[in-house]
């Protein structure tokens, strides 16, 4: 899946992948974690959503890392924030308050971009990538975040009933990618088929949601 996929999908506003409201999820268990206010979060895959507002607002710093530019802009122009650009290594990088939005290619980033980052919030970033990138971004994830807690949520279905993204990431799948390093604990696990018409339409039969606590060092 090339960055040229995603950029189409932005300046076509097919965005249906993105979240009107803040992910419920994040609002019930991110207290659950116990980090302490201040502690900077990485929100790969970030897009415009508005669970970067959402922690900030709980007194997280947040680094969001998105690949459309469109989205960047859009996400502070709708929320009425005036930004400050300026051009970083591989990045055009945009501040306002507590946010930094990194526009560019996740794989770019590396530890220094990450300073004092130790928590990480996944919630469209491991199941918007196919197979061969999912590896790779899991190995990526290891490398730069030697010390880390967060939550990650994916979906798991029959990717035979529908072609992604977001794709089906199976519960061994993601105890194959991190467990080696990232200790993980299923906090919820859901059947949220009755909720997706796009993956009713499709004829899928079972949609099942997770949400995984996840620390490492």
């Amino acid at each position: 899946m090339e960055s040229e996929f995603w950029h189409k999908r932005w300046s076509s506003n097919q965005i249906g992948f993105h979240l009107p409201d803040v992910n419920p999820y994040l609002q019930h268990f991110w207290p659950q974690l116990g980090l302490a206010q201040g502690t900077r979060v990485l929100v790969p895959l970030c897009g415009k959503s508005l669970d970067l507002l959402w922690l900030a607002q709980q007194g997280y710093p947040v680094l969001g890392v998105e690949l459309s530019e469109k989205a960047v802009t859009d996400f502070f122009i709708e929320h009425q924030l005036e930004p400050s650009v300026s051009e970083e290594g591989a990045f055009k990088v945009f501040r306002a308050a507590e946010i930094e939005i990194r526009c560019g290619d996740f794989f770019a980033l590396d530890q220094e971009d990450l300073a004092g980052c130790t928590a990480l919030y996944d919630r469209a970033a491991l199941i918007a990538l196919p197979v061969p990138m999912r590896e790779r971004y899991a190995a990526h994830l290891q490398k730069i975040m030697p010390q880390c807690m967060g939550l990650l949520i994916t979906l798991d279905y029959d990717q035979a009933q529908m072609p992604g993204p977001p794709f089906s990431v199976a519960d061994d799948e993601v105890r194959r990618l991190l467990g080696d390093v990232w200790q993980l604990e299923v906090l919820q696990e859901q059947d949220v088929l009755g909720e997706s018409w796009k993956f009713l339409q499709a004829g899928v039969t079972r949609l099942d949601e997770r949400v995984y606590r996840i620390s490492r060092g």
